[in-house]
């Protein structure tokens, strides 16, 4: 789903928390929660109060899948970008040590200074 190489994912719809829940919680570490989850295609991005787990469904039957976990102690910077007129996708840019950047893209009623205020607040 992340495309370390191209820094870029499909674009993501929000998704209610609870319909990815039983998938990725038990990845969790003690103490994290799920805050926020959005949707592609068929993959999915998750926002805990301690990382970012990219969730990339794979194969025809979808039972194969790959977490990507990118934890927010490993960011160095990021910036967001609200959708526009005519322009109607937000992003939302994480530059992470020793990967790169990541470009999350959003489409819908997604409002990134949300996201940008969690990021920020683990973080800063």
């Amino acid at each position: 789903m992340i495309d370390f190489n191209n820094a870029s994912v499909f674009k993501l719809s929000p998704c209610n928390p609870n319909d990815v829940a039983g998938e990725v919680t038990p990845l969790f570490v003690q103490g994290e929660e799920l805050l926020a989850a959005f949707k592609g295609v068929r993959d999915y991005v998750v926002f805990t109060n301690k990382r970012l787990v990219a969730v990339n469904i794979q194969g025809l039957t979808g039972k194969k899948r790959d977490y990507t976990s990118l934890p927010y102690s490993k960011v160095q910077a990021f910036s967001v970008e609200t959708a526009g007129t005519f322009d109607l996708d937000a992003e939302l840019d994480l530059w992470f040590s020793g990967l790169g950047k990541v470009r999350l893209e959003f489409k819908g009623k997604v409002d990134v200074r949300v996201l940008s205020q969690l990021v920020a607040s683990h973080v800063l």
